[in-house]
């Protein structure tokens, strides 16, 4: 049976190598380069899968339930859902500091955390879709408990994340583990909005206009399948061509994006739909592929030995959930000042407009400028084998 264990490494700086070597030349088919077998990517990237099949179906349909199931007033469940988001950004900095501060166990000092979260995260999860027998406090009820699972998924989450970090000090073989993992996460987020789907659609009658032609509930949508089937594509594009070369990758959907803002008909909806996949799939996995560079090239320039990796990848976690916030408040003030009506079969002209500067002008406008950045940024620097040494890091896996 595989037991997923973080060696403790040694000191950061003065680790003699002869010890790291005899470490490392104990780990059988993954030593000399630091090679991962397909199996343990496999069992690394399977990790995240729960996580995810839980945040979709949560992401898509616990204000349905919220609204038609709990029947809890249209303003209450906007304070969960506002809750919920705020707990998970504010856990992000706090699970980095407090992960980073931890002791280190036999286990390693990342194992503990998310082992120990994921019992406390099942529960969680399975009474924020319990009914409770009250009804005056149903609304502290559910903000409560989906404050907590977000605090919780986000203390799992860092500490999953940042194990890549442990996994192999060989970056292509820390690009592939990345690649294993954003493919299983993204396959259990269409499994979770998928099945879900089903259950929903079989038991709620939505409100749908005569001429409605896009599917329902438990539908699948094309750019997750896109997505899911593309990233192991890209992580192939990213070993071959470099990191910079794979983000020209971004700018596929930029075309497709404005055509639908042209022609905004069900069939040109489909294959935007699709190759907007192709881009999501890149845009998730390059930057997850270039952090453990940028963390490796800190703390070569400044001398500093492991344990800010719970730092690195918290706080990237923390700006993207606030990004994706501050997008999502953007473009629901946008319609809400175009006059959109919630469940009208035909929008104004006003509406109409700004959701096409939505999904046209606005993603170009932040792709280009995303794409400038990177080109002209700095690029950091890959650390050799000998430098990998000097970080005292050591593989994270061991067989029992």
């Amino acid at each position: 049976m595989a037991v997923y264990r973080e060696a403790i490494p040694g000191p950061a700086l003065d680790t003699p190598s002869t010890s790291l070597e005899a470490h490392t030349s104990a780990q059988g088919s993954d030593s000399g380069a630091g090679r991962l077998s397909f199996y343990r990517k496999l069992c690394y990237g399977i990790g995240g899968v729960p996580n995810q099949v839980a945040s979709s179906a949560i992401a898509f349909y616990l204000q349905l339930f919220l609204l038609d199931v709990a029947q809890i007033p249209a303003a209450q469940v906007s304070l969960v859902l506002f809750g919920g988001k705020v707990s998970g950004a504010a856990a992000d900095p706090l699970a980095g500091f407090l992960i980073n501060r931890s002791r280190r166990t036999g286990s390693g000092r990342l194992m503990p955390w998310v082992l120990g979260c994921m019992p406390f995260i099942a529960l969680a999860y399975f009474f924020l879709w319990f009914l409770p027998p009250f009804t005056t406090l149903r609304g502290l009820w559910y903000t409560t408990l989906y404050c907590l699972f977000q605090a919780l998924a986000t203390f799992f989450q860092v500490p999953y994340t940042a194990l890549t970090m442990l996994l192999t000090p060989n970056p292509k073989e820390r690009d592939s583990a990345t690649a294993y993992r954003m493919t299983l996460e993204m396959a259990g987020t269409l499994m979770g909005a998928t099945v879900h789907g089903l259950i929903v659609s079989g038991a709620h009658g939505s409100h749908r206009c005569k001429e409605d032609t896009l599917p329902g509930e438990g539908a699948v949508s094309p750019n997750a399948v896109s997505a899911v089937l593309s990233t192991p594509m890209w992580e192939w594009v990213l070993q071959r061509f470099g990191k910079r070369m794979s983000a020209l990758g971004i700018c596929a959907m930029v075309p497709f994006a404005i055509l639908l803002a042209a022609v905004p008909m069900v069939p040109v909806a489909y294959v935007v739909a699709f190759v907007s996949g192709l881009s999501i799939a890149v845009s998730l996995l390059l930057p997850w592929s270039m952090l453990p560079d940028v963390v490796d090239d800190f703390q070569l320039q400044h001398q500093h030995g492991p344990g800010l990796e719970t730092i690195f990848y918290s706080s990237y976690v923390f700006f993207t959930k606030l990004s994706g916030a501050g997008a999502l408040g953007i473009s629901t003030l946008s319609l809400d000042f175009a006059g959109y009506e919630s469940g009208a079969c035909r929008q104004s002209e006003q509406v109409v407009v700004t959701l096409k500067v939505l999904i046209g002008a606005v993603p170009t406008s932040m792709i280009l400028i995303g794409l400038c950045i990177l080109m002209v940024g700095p690029t950091p620097k890959v650390p050799s084998r000998a430098n990998s040494r000097s970080l005292g890091r050591r593989t994270s896996y061991t067989l029992a």
